[in-house]
């Protein structure tokens, strides 16, 4: 028999790519009649994925094609790149499909996956008469909030001036009233309204979205897609968590001695500070930072990131020695040498893991999230961007699985931060996160073990992933 093909378009870059592949990896798994190309775009001028999917064990069961790069014009506006980007790569695109649809030895094209930032994908998935479905990288909760946005935008003329106006707003995959200063930045800026229909418009083309949750961990948020109208009525496949395990991209000796002091701390003692992969934070921020951890006396791993020059998109590097020590109070370091250490890039899996580690000072992206709850670590909420300042509200407030340093902290692409956080609010966010004895430690450990077996046979998400399989080969056999 033939196999079921499925093509997967991810969003350009490594990090997007590799939870697209931990996803493609769990369905073909899961069901040896499954096919899986994936088509991987990449920014001009980059060589992380190529260097990433040169990695990858090639099998006959998935696939790798990179296609041709495509030249963008200069001076694109970073709320538009994205777009431009897809739409040079969709002759790439269809003549990629249209080799898988007619060669001889490939399978039956049933299905695309696209990312959350590829939806104009699905007018080519349209063409070639099969379903457009979206892989949806962050949580149920967030998935609703931006579709209802969209939905107020759109039918009740809403717009970002008018919200600015309110201070709370119901939003039916949220159980509490949800405050307007924690919304994404590309609902409150008129200069992203158009990103943002586009965006949210696209995700409602879809004919069922795949997110990389669970229904024990948002269990309200899955049941308002099938219990309230304002919400759109296709499927929705809660099939995480997929876990992120970021690429080493560093050399492992710095690592290995992390791991080896963290081996002489004792249990749930240390808190761990990270801001992701493109998190940084500007220098008078990170004095505050550091005046909070030395008040707090608590243990520390700090991954400190060096901000990219204003108005670039590219990611954060790591201080130079003789830097740190400028930027950070005089004789910070000596201070902390026994109780802390102060790192470049993190290896946060391997760091939230240890059984040292109590709590985690986080942005609140969602792979960072999930793994937090995965390997049991409280989080104290510290969103710069994106859906952020909503996972945090989340967390803190309706899942009771962090605690707040900030929810409405918000740096802008390319610009400052909306307000400074003063040392007392990071040291008291510290000081609860590393709480032996709270009702968040206990929620986050109850979470850990339900984290863990969603996946097996009888949790949640092994059912959604069966239906998911059963709907698109279903779509070979109809």
């Amino acid at each position: 028999m033939k196999k079921v093909e499925v093509v997967f378009i991810p969003s350009p870059g490594v990090g997007h790519l590799v939870s697209t592949l931990e996803f493609a990896k769990l369905l073909i798994n899961r069901d040896n009649r499954l096919r899986i190309t994936v088509l991987v775009i990449k920014f001009p001028h980059t060589t992380e994925v190529d260097v990433y999917t040169k990695s990858l064990p090639i099998t006959d069961s998935l696939h790798v094609i990179n296609l041709p790069e495509c030249s963008i014009p200069p001076n694109i506006p970073p709320s538009s790149l994205m777009n431009v980007l897809l739409e040079a790569q969709k002759p790439n695109v269809k003549q990629a499909v249209s080799n898988i649809a007619t060669g001889a030895e490939n399978g039956v094209l049933s299905a695309f996956v696209v990312d959350m930032f590829c939806t104009n994908m699905i007018d080519i998935a349209k063409e070639f008469s099969v379903p457009g479905l979206i892989f949806f990288t962050s949580g149920v909760a967030s998935l609703g909030l931006i579709l209802h946005g969209h939905t107020l935008f759109e039918r009740d003329n809403v717009d970002s001036t008018q919200l600015l106006q309110e201070t709370e707003l119901a939003i039916p995959s949220f159980a509490n009233l949800f405050p307007i200063n924690s919304l994404p930045g590309f609902m409150l800026r008129k200069e992203w309204e158009s990103f943002f229909m586009n965006y949210a418009g696209g995700l409602k083309k879809a004919d069922g979205i795949i997110v990389n949750s669970f229904e024990e961990l948002e269990s309200h948020a899955v049941h308002s897609f099938s219990s309230h109208p304002d919400l759109p009525d296709f499927p929705i496949y809660p099939v995480g968590p997929l876990l992120n395990p970021e690429p080493k991209t560093k050399g492992t000796d710095d690592s290995s001695n992390i791991i080896k002091w963290l081996d002489d701390q004792p249990p749930s003692s240390v808190v761990f500070i990270c801001f992701g992969s493109r998190g940084s934070l500007d220098e008078d921020q990170v004095k505050e930072m550091a005046l909070a951890i030395e008040n707090s006396g608590a243990s520390f791993i700090w991954s400190l990131r060096k901000p990219p020059p204003k108005g670039t998109m590219i990611s954060p590097s790591d201080y130079p020695l003789s830097d740190l020590n400028s930027l950070l109070p005089e004789g910070f370091l000596d201070r902390t040498a026994d109780i802390g250490k102060v790192i470049g890039w993190a290896p946060q899996a391997q760091i939230l893991a240890h059984p040292a580690t109590g709590g985690f000072v986080s942005h609140c992206g969602w792979n960072s999230t999930l793994e937090s709850i995965y390997f049991g670590v409280p989080v104290a909420t510290w969103p710069l961007a994106a859906e952020q300042q909503s996972n945090a509200f989340e967390l803190v407030v309706e899942l009771k699985m962090g605690v707040e340093i900030a929810l409405d902290y918000m740096v802008e692409v390319g610009g400052g931060a909306n307000y400074l956080l003063t040392a007392d609010k990071i040291e008291r966010g510290i000081r609860s996160v590393l709480d032996k004895n709270g009702e968040v430690r206990n929620n986050v450990k109850e979470m850990s073990e339900k984290s863990r077996n969603t996946l097996l046979e009888g949790g949640s998400s092994y059912a959604y992933l069966g239906r998911l399989i059963d709907y698109i080969i279903n779509q070979v056999s109809n």
